[in-house]
């Protein structure tokens, strides 16, 4: 077995780095979102502001949440088409 067929090529394991520092990036911002957002605009816009009831606060926190992560998951399918085109077209090059 020589020395270059049991070593990655440096090209592939930069597009590895830069997929997992993507879904890193996307995983954190899954959690971190729609979490952070649930409870401020819940304590601070519904019932702060707007002075709503904790119930009604409960409700549109949620419903804000909630589209915070299907925005999260389009930045993230946005991202990875676009990763997966710029590797083909590395690809296609070569």
């Amino acid at each position: 077995m020589d020395a270059k067929a049991a070593r990655p090529e440096p090209r592939f394991e930069a597009n590895l780095a830069s997929t997992l520092k993507t879904l890193l990036f996307f995983t954190a911002l899954m959690i971190l979102l729609p979490v952070g957002l649930y409870f401020f605009a819940k304590a601070y816009l519904f019932e702060g502001l707007l002075g709503m009831s904790t119930r009604d606060g409960y409700f549109y926190s949620a419903v804000l949440a909630v589209l915070a992560v299907h925005t999260v998951l389009a930045l993230f399918v946005y991202a990875a088409w676009n990763e997966g085109a710029r590797q083909g077209l590395a690809a296609k090059r070569d």
